[in-house]
C-alpha cells in the first residue's frame, strides 16, 4: 500500500481513564481521527494498534474495510512506553510505503488537512512532515533564578500584528515514509517539513480541561459546517 494511517491507542490512560472511547462531542474520541483518515481519499487503509478489549470491541462498530484493529504489544502499550515504540512495531510487522502516525488526542484533525499535508509532501520531496500550530507567545527562560526573554526583547516588544511567532508541534500527525521510520528508529527525520494547522488545532487531550475547551470547539464547529 502507497499510503496508511497508524493510530496507536492505549487502555491505559490514567489522566482520563480510558479517554480513547470516552465520548466526546456525541462520539467516542478515537473515531475522530479515524473517520477523517477514512475521508481522506489518499490513504489507502487505517490501522488501529490497541492492547486493550474494549476499545478493540469499539472501533469493530465502525464496520468498515479499510479499518483494521492489530494488537499492541505488552512492551509498547506500559506506563513508560512511548506511542514510537509501537509505531516501530507496526514498520516492523506491515508492509506500505508511506504512513501517517496520527494521535487520537487531536480530535480536531480533519481531512483536508491530511489530503494537503499528503501534497505538501510529495511535491516537496520531503523525508517526515509533521502538523504544526503558529504561536504568538513570549518566551521566557530561568537560569540561576533570574528569568531571561528566549524570542524578543522587552524594550522592543512588538506587537501581536508585528510578531512572527514560532511554530509548536499540535501532535496532530506526523507523516514519513516506513523506510525512514527504520532507519533513524524516529517518527521525523532528514529533510522535515511542516503543515500549519488553524489555531485552535493547538489544544490536545491529556488532562480533563482539554476535553472541555476541545469538545466546546468541536460542538460549535459543527455548528456551522
Amino acid at each position: 500500500m502507497n499510503l496508511v494511517a497508524f493510530i496507536p491507542a492505549r487502555g491505559g490512560s490514567k489522566s482520563i481513564p480510558l479517554k480513547n472511547i470516552k465520548l466526546l462531542a456525541g462520539k467516542p474520541l478515537i473515531f475522530w481521527a479515524i473517520e477523517a483518515a477514512l475521508k481522506t481519499s489518499c490513504i489507502n487503509h487505517v490501522y488501529v494498534s490497541t492492547d486493550c478489549k474494549k476499545i478493540k470491541s469499539c472501533v469493530e462498530k465502525i464496520n468498515n474495510k479499510k479499518v483494521s484493529i492489530i494488537s499492541r504489544s505488552l512492551k509498547t502499550a506500559t506506563d513508560t512506553a512511548s506511542s514510537e515504540s509501537a509505531l516501530l512495531e507496526f514498520c516492523d510487522n506491515y508492509q506500505f510505503e508511506h504512513v501517517f502516525f496520527i494521535q487520537a488526542t487531536s480530535p480536531l484533525l480533519t481531512e483536508n488537512d491530511l489530503s494537503n499535508a499528503w501534497k505538501k509532501y510529495q511535491k516537496n520531496d520531503f523525508d517526515s512532515l509533521l502538523s504544526v500550530v503558529k504561536q504568538k507567545r513570549f518566551i521566557w527562560e530561568e537560569s540561576s533564578g533570574i528569568g531571561k526573554p528566549k524570542n524578543y526583547e522587552p524594550a522592543n516588544r512588538p506587537r501581536r500584528q508585528e510578531f512572527d511567532g514560532f511554530f509548536v508541534e499540535n501532535g496532530a500527525f506526523y507523516l514519513s515514509s516506513r523506510q525512514t521510520i527504520i532507519s533513524s528508529k524516529c517518527r521525523i527525520s532528514g529533510r522535515v517539513g511542516l503543515y500549519e494547522m488553524s489555531e485552535e488545532t493547538y489544544f490536545e487531550i491529556d488532562e480533563p480541561a482539554d476535553w472541555t475547551v476541545v469538545e466546546n470547539l468541536l460542538k460549535k464547529k459543527s455548528r456551522y459546517v
